[in-house]
């Protein structure tokens, strides 16, 4: 049975009734197919794809074209699942009216919406872009795209004096209409109080049990991606190590001539293929 793509009133309405939802981030058509066959409500084209797909330290070097580029393939492999895509770095900083033209940008491209980092820097450029027509979720705690500002990918709001701008900012960016935020990084503790303080879904992420959603990326959950794993993952499959093994194994078997065999060739007519002796 395929699943009907769940929209924003929706998805809003989870945080009033109780219920949670669950985001997985994936980058490209295969991995959004079987998220699209699941029961996740939600992909992210997250711009952590330059540590996952392209191989970078952080998230800094991650343009337009990549986020559209991925959104573009996501979209393909997941009619069915309400997509979120990620305003990379500098696509939203420079101006408003930058940002809301990149958003249309990711809005074409495939996505159900676009998701803004940042607290009380960005409320008036996400108003801006909620004024023109573009649903945002926006995203606090842990900000990747500023983490050397912030000292590195750290928890974010231990101390009361950061708790209380953390709270502050989930408010003012509620206040801006954002329908959702993400919580990365932050304290259970500290998490419980600004969901109890929101009418709008929170997503977790690193965030502890009181959040309206969940995310996780699916390099992560499947255990492929491991040049690093946070304390909040947690790993269903070693499907990282389980495919080095089936490489391991088609190279000894190519070795050993034991592939391919004749049943993994194409046949000719004989015939035709007596008039090239």
């Amino acid at each position: 049975m395929t699943k009907m793509k769940i929209t924003i009133p929706e998805l809003m309405e989870k945080k009033q009734n109780g219920k949670k939802f669950k985001m997985i981030t994936v980058y490209d058509y295969p991995f959004a197919l079987m998220v699209d066959r699941s029961e996740a409500e939600v992909i992210l084209v997250g711009d952590s794809l330059g540590m996952v797909i392209q191989g970078h330290d952080g998230t800094i070097p991650v343009n337009i074209e990549d986020i559209l580029y991925h959104v573009k393939a996501v979209r393909k492999g997941a009619p069915n699942t309400f997509v979120v895509g990620d305003m990379p770095f500098l696509s939203y900083q420079v101006s408003k009216e930058e940002a809301i033209r990149n958003a249309g940008k990711i809005l074409k491209a495939g996505a159900d919406c676009v998701k803004i980092e940042g607290g009380m820097k960005v409320v008036d450029t996400v108003k801006a872009v909620v004024d023109a027509g573009i649903p945002v979720v926006a995203h606090i705690g842990l900000t990747p795209q500023s983490a050397t500002m912030l000292g590195g990918f750290k928890v974010q709001g231990k101390s009361a004096e950061a708790a209380e701008k953390l709270l502050n900012e989930a408010l003012a960016l509620e206040e801006a209409a954002v329908f959702a935020i993400v919580l990365e990084c932050i304290p259970t503790a500290l998490v419980k109080i600004i969901d109890d303080k929101l009418r709008i879904p929170t997503i977790g992420c690193g965030a502890g049990q009181h959040t309206t959603a969940q995310n996780l990326n699916a390099y992560d959950l499947l255990g492929i991606f491991d040049k690093f794993v946070p304390k909040f993952v947690k790993q269903y499959a070693q499907m990282g190590t389980q495919m080095v093994e089936v490489f391991n194994t088609w190279c000894k078997e190519i070795d050993e001539d034991i592939y391919p065999e004749a049943k993994h060739g194409f046949s000719m007519n004989d015939e035709d293929l007596k008039r090239l002796y």
